[in-house]
C-alpha cells in the first residue's frame, strides 16, 4: 500500500501538469499562420536614397520665333536676317540629388541658319541648369527645368557677338535601367544679343531674340553616395 502511494501521487501532478498553466498565469500561443511579420522594434526601415553624378548628351533644334532688333531694318535697308533655325549638340553633366533635384551646367553649339551671310554660322551657348523631378513611382518621370546662360555667334567658331539667356521649359526622363536615362524636353529662350556689324557690312542692332528649343537626351548615372 505504501508502495503505491508516490506512484499514484507523481501521476496525479503529471496530469496537472499537462493541463495548462495555473489560473491567473498568462498562456503562449502562436501567432496564427496568415498574420503579418511584424519588423523588429515595430519601425520599417527608411527607403533607400541614391545621389548621383548624372552627365550625357541631347540632340538639339533651335527655331526663331522673333529676332527683334538684330534682324530690323538699319537706315532704311533691310538685310538678310542673319538669325535663323539652328540644330547642334549639347553636352551636359551635373548633380542629381537624393530628392527631385538635378543642379548642372550644359555646352551647346549649333549650326545656325544665317541666310548665307556666315559660310558656317555656329551659335553657341554655355548654361546653368536647373530641373525639378517629382516622383510618381513610375519610370517616365515628368520635370521643369529653368537657367541661365551667355551665349556667343560668329563664322567658324569664331565670336563676332554675345550675350546672356534665360530659360524655361518642361520635359520628360524614361529610365531603361538604373543607370541610363532616355529624355525629351521643350525649351523657351529669351536671348540678349550684342550689336555688331556682320562680314557683309550689315549693321545689327542690340535686340532680344526669342527662340524655342527641342531637345533629344541621352544620359548616364554614376553613384556618388548613399544615404
Amino acid at each position: 500500500m505504501s508502495a503505491r502511494r508516490p506512484f499514484g501521487l507523481l501521476l496525479c501532478a503529471s496530469l496537472l501538469a499537462a493541463s495548462g498553466p495555473a489560473r491567473g498565469e498568462p498562456s503562449a500561443s502562436l501567432p496564427p499562420a496568415n498574420a503579418p511579420l511584424r519588423v523588429l522594434g515595430g519601425v520599417r526601415p527608411p527607403p533607400l536614397h541614391v545621389e548621383y553624378i548624372q552627365y550625357g548628351v541631347a540632340i538639339v533644334a533651335e527655331t526663331n520665333l522673333d529676332a527683334g532688333a538684330v534682324c530690323a531694318p538699319q537706315g532704311g535697308r533691310a538685310a538678310p536676317c542673319i538669325l535663323g533655325g539652328a540644330g547642334g549638340l549639347a553636352i551636359r553633366g551635373g548633380y542629381r540629388s537624393a530628392g527631385p533635384w538635378y543642379i548642372g551646367g550644359a555646352y551647346q553649339f549649333a549650326k545656325m541658319d544665317s541666310s548665307n551671310l556666315y559660310r558656317l554660322g555656329i551659335f553657341q551657348q554655355l548654361r546653368f541648369e536647373m530641373r525639378y523631378l517629382p516622383d510618381f513611382g513610375t519610370r517616365a518621370a515628368p520635370y521643369a527645368s529653368w537657367g541661365i546662360g551667355a551665349l556667343a555667334y560668329g563664322n567658324e567658331w569664331g565670336v563676332e557677338t554675345g550675350g546672356g539667356l534665360l530659360f524655361g521649359g518642361l520635359g520628360v526622363e524614361i529610365e531603361l535601367s538604373r543607370v541610363a536615362i532616355l529624355g525629351f524636353g521643350l525649351v523657351y529662350r529669351p536671348m540678349l544679343i550684342a550689336g555688331w556689324t556682320d562680314t557683309a557690312g550689315a549693321v545689327r542692332a542690340t535686340g532680344v531674340a526669342h527662340f524655342l528649343g527641342a531637345e533629344f537626351q541621352f544620359e548616364l548615372r554614376s553613384e556618388i553616395g548613399r544615404r
